[in-house]
């Protein structure tokens, strides 16, 4: 039986998917010039943020007390308004229509930004599933990853309509139609699922070390490849990598928009806008930042940047970012 089990386990169908130590943001140094544009005074640990164009409000998912998440709006010049939300949650995703998602353990949470109210969904058999990334399809389902590399496509708020195991661990998971796109930081690969959710589209390696992925308006999937120093663009129908550009100073933060791609690098306290319509990113515009620029996101109505910090030094407001400035 020794034998028999020994056999079996040196299956390479069976065994685990070969990794690595997973990339991470480089720790800033310390800030050495003016932020550009305002900045938000907000003290959390922030994990996540995403602009709901509905409601024009920026939400940044923060740590909270006991464990718990924090979830923090910020409108216009309105004050920003925190809620504790019922669960420690560990990634937020939105339908750009004034609705939030949250991934929680055994499932997520749905936000209304407008009214500050929360609801709670536990998926069906997933109760002790540690879901670790949550995106939102065309058609309105959500897809969520788990720590232990399934990602689940939902039928309704609670069924689950398919399962798939394929992962060293799901770090995020973004969407383009209802294609799902899944970083995975152990493998340091993107990898997409058909609508479906049943099958791997096509899967690829991402550079030295990807941390991040964003999704454009434009049918792109950018990636940060932090310990390999690049930004990487990907098509997605089929997957292919169409960029590979160098950019230093350990890049992390990401966020897609109409007119350029943004990225933060966390070593030098800056953030990058750059044009990606031709062959090679061309950089139009760049910033400094608050200290540790590890999360951006914008507005394409606005053409607003922002530039959240990862260690509690508060929320950077771009306005015009997109333009040149002399």
């Amino acid at each position: 039986m020794i034998a028999a089990l020994a056999a079996c386990s040196a299956n390479p169908v069976d065994a685990p998917p070969p990794t690595i130590v997973p990339a991470e943001a480089a720790a800033s140094p310390p800030v050495t010039g003016n932020p550009a544009g305002s900045v938000v005074p907000l003290d959390v640990s922030a994990r996540g943020a995403v602009f709901d164009p509905a409601t024009r409000s920026l939400a940044v998912l923060g740590s909270g007390a006991d464990g718990r998440s924090t979830l923090t709006v910020l409108a216009g010049t309105d004050q920003p308004r925190t809620v504790l939300l019922p669960a420690p949650a560990t990634a937020i995703t939105g339908d750009g229509h004034g609705t939030l998602y949250l991934s929680i353990r055994g499932g997520y949470l749905r936000f209304d930004v407008a009214h500050a109210e929360t609801t709670r969904f536990d998926i069906e058999g997933g109760r002790d599933a540690d879901f670790t990334a949550i995106a939102r399809r065309a058609d309105g389902r959500l897809v969520l990853g788990s720590a232990d590399g399934a990602v689940y496509t939902l039928r309704s708020d609670t069924a689950v309509g398919a399962e798939l195991a394929a992962f060293a661990h799901v770090d995020s998971v973004v969407t383009q139609g209802d294609i799902a796109i899944v970083l995975d930081r152990a493998q340091t690969s993107v990898t997409t699922i058909d609508p479906s959710g049943t099958k791997v589209g096509q899967a690829l390696r991402a550079g030295e070390g990807a941390t991040t992925i964003a999704a454009d308006p434009r049918g792109r999937v950018l990636v940060a490849d932090t310990r390999g120093d690049s930004l990487l663009v990907f098509g997605t129908d089929p997957l292919i990598l169409r960029q590979r550009y160098p950019v230093r100073d350990a890049p992390y933060g990401l966020a897609g928009s109409a007119e350029l791609a943004w990225v933060s690098q966390t070593a030098a306290n800056t953030v990058i806008g750059y044009d990606l319509a031709t062959g090679i990113p061309v950089e139009k515009v760049r910033y400094r930042t608050v200290r540790q620029p590890d999360l951006l996101a914008f507005d394409d109505s606005s053409g607003t940047l922002y530039v959240v910090s990862g260690s509690g030094a508060g929320v950077q407001v771009i306005s015009n970012a997109a333009a040149s400035r002399p």
